[in-house]
């Protein structure tokens, strides 16, 4: 544990993510003073499992009790929230700051509190809350996305770090596609699976058992991309170079219509982009290529053709 005093912590919001964070914080050693939520319960129900924390239905409380207060409202609570609080003439001096615990909104909206004097930045922990007591392990182990300069950012560093979690750097501005893309690991593999299960239903299979199916096989997935990497994780008729098998799935997934092809053949094209990026791509890649942007091509045509229609 550092010489110098730990910064008092403070959360706006008694949510999931507040608590995994006030909770894990406060294990760790660091002082987290008091909790604010519009919910007077919630935020007693958190506070009453930390020491020397206190709960407030006023954010300003929060504010004068702690050294870093971490904003964890729904995004477009944080410009309105920020506009809010109060820092006093002396912020900069003792070293206040504002962070928010968003990954799409900009650091920008606590402007309103760097005017004042305060430090502001952005800790987006990279993790699926469930509010749960087991999200204080399992955080471990993951990544926080921090957005904030000089002292603060050094700060947030040692936060993650306590949380036994990566520290990630992020440039201003980029929060917005950070977040659009972390879709892909998360709800979209949800919409794969969904897709999946729903292709399946035309074969007679039960929602229940398609996930006891696929889930396993989802899990090996992973395992096989943390051991391996992405291109070499791969699998399927594109990693192994099967032409037409890849042509014969899009030709029957066109024909059930909707937009079932349009999606296997943008996803296919991705898979086409790491068989590509191994040491020995198939011999056949540029055939499976061809095929994917032709179905593609067919189905961009019938939904323009839809569209005119209408």
């Amino acid at each position: 544990m550092s010489q110098f005093p730990l910064p008092r912590l403070g959360f706006i919001g008694a949510g999931r993510l507040a608590r995994c964070l006030a909770l894990s914080f406060s294990r760790a050693g660091y002082p987290v003073t008091a909790v604010a939520s519009r919910s007077a319960t919630s935020a007693a129900r958190l506070a009453s499992q930390i020491e020397h924390c206190t709960a407030s239905d006023d954010p300003q409380q929060v504010v004068d009790a702690g050294d870093i207060v971490f904003l964890a409202v729904p995004d477009d609570s944080i410009g309105t929230s920020a506009h809010t609080l109060r820092f006093g003439p002396d912020a900069a001096r003792s070293g206040k700051a504002l962070v928010h615990c968003s990954g799409a909104s900009p650091v920008a909206l606590l402007a309103p509190a760097r005017d004042q004097g305060a430090a502001i930045g952005g800790f987006h922990p990279l993790y699926l809350f469930s509010g749960d007591l087991a999200d204080l392990e399992r955080i471990a182990g993951c990544s926080v996305t921090i957005e904030a300069n000089g002292a603060l950012k050094d700060t947030l560093t040692a936060l993650a770090i306590a949380l036994r979690c990566h520290p990630l750097s992020i440039p201003p501005g980029g929060r917005m596609l950070y977040h659009a893309a972390a879709h892909y690991a998360a709800s979209f593999v949800l919409c794969s699976l969904a897709e999946c299960v729903a292709l399946w239903r035309t074969l007679g299979f039960a929602e229940d058992d398609a996930l006891r199916a696929l889930l396993p096989m989802l899990a090996g997935t992973i395992e096989t991309a943390r051991d391996k990497g992405l291109s070499n994780a791969l699998a399927g008729p594109v990693s192994r170079g099967d032409t037409g098998v890849v042509a014969k799935q899009l030709a029957l997934l066109e024909d059930l219509g909707g937009d079932h092809a349009a999606l296997y053949g943008l996803l296919s094209r991705r898979a086409v982009g790491l068989a590509e990026r191994r040491a020995s791509p198939p011999a056949a890649i540029e055939a499976i290529a061809a095929a994917v942007e032709e179905s593609l091509n067919r189905s961009l045509n019938r939904a323009a053709a839809g569209a005119s229609v209408k």
